[in-house]
C-alpha cells in the first residue's frame, strides 16, 4: 500500500461517521471566546451572488449552513460533497431535501466536473488531509471559472493540537500540511490572487473530561499517543490556569482567485 493510499485509508475510517466531528463541533460550540462563531464568520466576507453554482469540499455535518440557507436558496446550484457517505448522510438530515441542493460524494483530487462551471468553491478545514494537496488545488482551479473565487478555510500551524502534543512531549507529530503558515504558497502555484482572513478565537476549557473526549476523538492523536490516558490527563490538568486551560486556535480562510 502506497502512502497516498493509507492516508486516504486514516481519513475514511476518521470521517465515516459524523460522531467525531460533531464531538469536536460541540467542544468549539461550548469553549469558544469568540462567540460570533466560526460557521457564522464565514458569510461576513462569502462573495455569492444570485444564480451562483457553488461546490463545497468536504462538507462535514453541513454545520456551516445551517441559519443560512437563504444562501442557498439563491443559488441555481449547490453540490455538497464530502469523502465520506456517512458523514453526508448526516448533512442531509440536517439541511433536509431543496431542489437546487445535491448530496455527493467527491475526492477533491478527482472532481467530477468538466473546466470552468463553478462560480465559488469552498473547502473548509479539511486540505490538511488531502494525501495531494498540489493535485487537489490543481483540480478546484481547474472546475473555477475565470472569476470564480476559492475560499480554502485551515488553521494555524501553532493550533489546538499543536500545542496539546508540545505539552505533551510527542515530537513532531502533527505536521501541517496547509495551514495558515503554508497554504498561501501553495495557492500562489495556481491561482493569480490569494488573500487571507483572520479569525481571532481561542478556548478555555474548564471541563477536562470534555477536553479528553476532543482530543481522542481524532484517530490521529490516537495513532501517536503512546502515553496513558491518565497520564494525558493529568498533564492537562497542570496547564489549568484559575480553573480554566486555555488554548489557541487561530482559523482564517484563504480567498483565491484566477
Amino acid at each position: 500500500m502506497n502512502i497516498f493510499t493509507n492516508e486516504t485509508q486514516k481519513v475514511k475510517e476518521q470521517y465515516s461517521k459524523a460522531d467525531g466531528l460533531s464531538t469536536r463541533l460541540s467542544m468549539h460550540e461550548k469553549y469558544s471566546t469568540n462567540r460570533m462563531g466560526l460557521g457564522n464568520w464565514y458569510f461576513t466576507f462569502y462573495n455569492i451572488k444570485e444564480g451562483a453554482k457553488i461546490l463545497e469540499l468536504g462538507c462535514g455535518t453541513g454545520a456551516m449552513w445551517q441559519g443560512h440557507k437563504d444562501v442557498l436558496s439563491k443559488c441555481s446550484e449547490v453540490v455538497l460533497s464530502d469523502f465520506s457517505a456517512g458523514m453526508l448522510e448526516t448533512t442531509k438530515k440536517n439541511l433536509g431535501e431543496m431542489d437546487n441542493v445535491e448530496y455527493r460524494v467527491i475526492d477533491i483530487q478527482d472532481i467530477p466536473y468538466e473546466d470552468n462551471y463553478f462560480d465559488v468553491v469552498i473547502a473548509n478545514s479539511m486540505l490538511y488531509h488531502v494525501p495531494d494537496v498540489d493535485k487537489a488545488i490543481s483540480e478546484v482551479n481547474r472546475v473555477l471559472k475565470s472569476d470564480g473565487i476559492f475560499y480554502a478555510g485551515t488553521t494555524s500551524c501553532h493550533g489546538i493540537m499543536e500545542t496539546i502534543t508540545d505539552w505533551l512531549g510527542i515530537e513532531a507529530s502533527f505536521v501541517n500540511v496547509f495551514c495558515l503558515e503554508n497554504g498561501g504558497e501553495q495557492l500562489e502555484k495556481h491561482f493569480a490572487k490569494v488573500d487571507i482572513e483572520r479569525y481571532i478565537d481561542s478556548l478555555e476549557v474548564t471541563d477536562i473530561d470534555d477536553l479528553m473526549e476532543y482530543i481522542y476523538s481524532g484517530i490521529t492523536f490516537k495513532n501517536v499517543c503512546t502515553l496513558p490516558r491518565d497520564k494525558v490527563k493529568d498533564i492537562l490538568e497542570s496547564h489549568r490556569e484559575s480553573g480554566v486551560i486555555r488554548l489557541p486556535k487561530g482559523p482564517g480562510v484563504f480567498v483565491a482567485s484566477k
